[in-house]
Formats: structure tokens, sequence, C-alpha cells
């Protein structure tokens, strides 16, 4: 079967499913009205005076076993109530999308556990201090699994990879409301842009022309460019990737994540860059935000032994600034344009016009939720300081809705390394990892000399 068959079943695939039925058929609205019905209940309880954070428990940093017995002791009511939320919300969605809930019940259920399992290993102190942070840990776990003693097929049911990030995605809007831009000052996001920029084109050029598929050339050069998986599995939706390629592109992001963990705090200390620098450079220089904070935290752990000029919190903000803030809202726009450079010239049949209607089918509609999330916390927000933010909004609003977030991506990344088993990345070759390669040289280099030469006495002087 040629691509354009394949190309046309999609198309007419889409069309069968024109009209409001979408809004019920579709993961994508699902993951939408699941994100934005917790950020809904969460500002109900904010307006309030209470919060959602008895429900958004997670295991804290610990060093012996007695902590985490007295926590687990003390709050296991809390997450039988969450997890019987997490399933009941997923059962309804993945029920409505037409899923076997049989398998998908007793599946989620051994997810919720391992996931558990992965929050305790990831917050252990001896962990943190070498990097591993929870969503490493996750996928580590997962890897693990599937490639060596493996799990029946049929489990793969409840390891919804896509739904739960996407799920993710609309609760990570909701921690980026737009008056963090404005914050984060103009230094920051010009310095997001560059990167950004540079670093999809290189990966994305460099792919083409070593003969990768334009599809996969963007899917990993947004993985680079953007905020790592997530933008990797956005991107392949918008573009129509192969199967395989989002795997591709996970996989190579997050062994670069796990590389850059140890060099990067390390060789920022030992060219003792000032907190702020070495904070945005490790920003300009990550690829994941989970390994990126960890990173960053490192870095602010050296700065304080290590007689480096500035403080551990400048560290963490810079990286703040620069990853969280400057390069996952691109997410959305490298969503919409490549989903209309896909449809408009890389499908495009000659002789026949482009189907613009295939722009909205192709666009994911979850960027839809991050976005309108990150609106109504700038909606709520936007009388606040920053000063006023961190100290009232973050930990009623925002901190429980992260952590929810951070089930999310857990999910997302246990489930990335339970389906994926290396026999059929191998079959890849070495192309992909050799283009992201390059594209990982030129956002280290690019990013040493705009933090630490052209934008350096901004992020010197950082103030959080």
């Amino acid at each position: 079967m040629s691509r354009i068959d394949t190309i046309d079943q999609r198309r007419a695939l889409r069309r069968d499913d024109i009209g409001w039925r979408e809004l019920w058929r579709k993961e994508d609205w699902w993951a939408i009205w699941l994100g934005l019905g917790i950020v809904a209940l969460a500002y109900l309880f904010f307006a309030n005076g209470s919060s959602i954070k008895w429900l958004a428990v997670t295991p804290p940093k610990w060093s012996s076993w007695t902590q985490l017995s007295a926590h687990f002791a003390d709050n296991w009511q809390r997450y039988l109530a969450q997890f019987l939320g997490w399933l009941a919300v997923f059962t309804v969605a993945l029920s409505a999308l037409g899923h076997r809930i049989e398998q998908f019940i007793p599946s989620f259920v051994l997810l919720y556990v391992l996931s558990l399992g992965v929050f305790i290993g990831g917050q252990w102190a001896t962990a943190n201090y070498y990097g591993f942070e929870v969503p490493v840990v996750a996928l580590l776990l997962g890897l693990v699994i599937s490639n060596t003693v493996g799990l029946p097929r049929w489990l793969d049911s409840g390891f919804r990879v896509e739904f739960y990030v996407k799920t993710g995605i609309v609760l990570l809007g909701a921690t980026l409301p737009f008056t963090l831009i404005l914050w984060a000052g103009p230094v920051a996001i010009l310095q997001a842009g560059i990167v950004s920029l540079v670093t999809f084109f290189v990966i994305y050029f460099i792919g083409v022309k070593i003969g990768l598929d334009r599809r996969l050339a963007a899917t990993l050069g947004a993985g680079g460019a953007v905020c790592g998986v997530s933008a990797a599995i956005a991107i392949a939706g918008a573009v129509g990737a192969k199967k395989d390629d989002a795997p591709i592109a996970i996989t190579i992001v997050i062994l670069w994540a796990i590389v850059m963990i140890f060099v990067l705090p390390y060789v920022a200390g030992y060219l003792h860059l000032p907190a702020g620098v070495g904070g945005a450079w490790i920003g300009t220089s990550e690829f994941a935000d989970a390994a990126g904070f960890a990173a960053a935290q490192t870095y602010g752990d050296l700065v304080q032994h290590n007689g480096v000029a500035g403080t551990s919190d400048q560290a963490v903000w810079a990286f703040t600034l620069m990853k969280v803030v400057g390069r996952d809202v691109w997410i959305g726009i490298w969503a919409f344009v490549l989903a209309i450079i896909a449809t408009t010239r890389w499908e495009r049949v000659p002789g026949q016009k482009a189907d613009a209607a295939q722009i909205w089918w192709r666009f994911p509609k979850f960027v839809i939720g991050f976005v309108l999330a990150s609106v109504i916390i700038t909606l709520i927000v936007r009388d606040y300081s920053i000063a006023d933010y961190n100290r009232n909004v973050v930990p009623a609003l925002v901190a429980p809705i992260r952590d929810l977030r951070s089930w999310a991506f857990v999910f997302c990344f246990l489930s990335i390394g339970l389906t994926t088993r290396f026999r059929g990345l191998a079959k890849a070759g070495p192309k992909p990892f050799l283009a992201f390669s390059v594209g990982v040289a030129v956002n280290v280099a690019l990013g040493f000399i705009l933090s630490a030469w052209v934008f350096a006495s901004y992020w010197t002087n950082l103030v959080h």
C-alpha cells in the first residue's frame, strides 16, 4: 500500500468523526476534559480557602525506612482515594473510547502500584544525589521489566502512553500562567526562542540530509528543541509520523537527558559559572524537565559548597525560566505550524489542492487544553506579584495540580518503558541518534555562549 493510500484512508476515517461526536470519541478531548476538570476542582477549593492537596499526595523525600513507613501509616487513605479517583476517570474515558475495561482495570492496578514504587525510589535521598529523579526511575524500571522478564501483551491496554502524557500536558498548562512570561523578562524569552529555533532546525536538516523521513526528523527536532517527551508525542501526531517514530525520539531524548544530569552541573562547577548562569545553561541544554530539575538542583548544591557566586535558588530559578517557561510554551506553536506544513506540503498530491480541513484534524487537540489551563490560571493570578504568587498561589493551587501532573507523567514514562522493546528500536539504525546528537552539540555550545557571554549580566544578577 502506498503512503498516499494510507493518507487517504486516514482522511476518510477522520471525516467519519466530523461533528460533535469528536468531543467524546477522541482521546485528545478526553485528556482536555480530565485536565480542565482537575484545574476547575482545584480552583473551587482554592477560592473557598482550601486545597485539593489532600488528594494530590506523593511520597516525600526520605532517607530512612522509619520516615517512609510513618508517612504511609498516616496517609494510606489518601493514596487509596487517589487511586480510586484515577481509576474511575480513566475507566470512564477509555470505556467511551471503546477500549476493553476488563483488561484495562487490572493493568492500571499494576501500573499504579509500580508508579507508587517508582515515586518511593525516586524520592530516596541517595537516588536524588545521583540524579535519578522520579520520571527517570520510571522509564528505567519500565525498560528493565519489558526487556528482561517481560509482561503479557494484554496488559498493554493499561499502558496508555499518549493518554497519560496528554493529560499531563493539559495540567502542565495550569502551572505555566502567561504572567510568568512577563515575570521572566524579555532576555529569558529571547534566549529560549533562539535556542528552540536553532536546535530544531539543526536536528531536522541534519536528519533529512542523512536520509531520515521528514516526519521523524521533525519529531526528533521538537523533542530536542521544546519539552522532550511531551513535544515528541505532540509533534508526531501533528505531522502524521509513523507508529515507531515517537518511541525512537523519546528514547533518544531520555538517553541524552540522563547524560546531561551528570555532565552539565559538574562542567559548570569546574568552570565556576555563577549560579544563575549555570542554571540558564542547564535550561538551554537539557531536554526533559525532570532531568533538568535534577541537574539544576545538583548545581545549586555545588554552588552552596564550592564557593561559586550566587545562590542555589538562582540556579533553579534560571533553569525554570529557560526550560519550563521559555521552551515548554513553544509546544503549541510547533504543533500548529508543523501540522500546516505536513498537510499542505509534505503530503500534498501533485494536481490536487491541499485539504485545509486536515490541519484541524491533524492538530493535537490536547494543546488547546494546555492553552486553556494556562489562560484560566493566568486570570486567577493576574493581580498577584511574583512574590505573592509563590507564597500564596503555588502551595494551595498550583502545587497540588503539579503533583497530579507528576502522577500522569510517571504513568506515561513507566508505560513508555513497559511497552518499549529494544529490538524494535534497533531497526531504526544509528541515523536518528546521529542527527539528535549533532543537535545536542550545537545546543550545548549555543546555550553556553548565550548564558555565559551574551546575556551573562542578566543571569548573574537574576533575583527570584
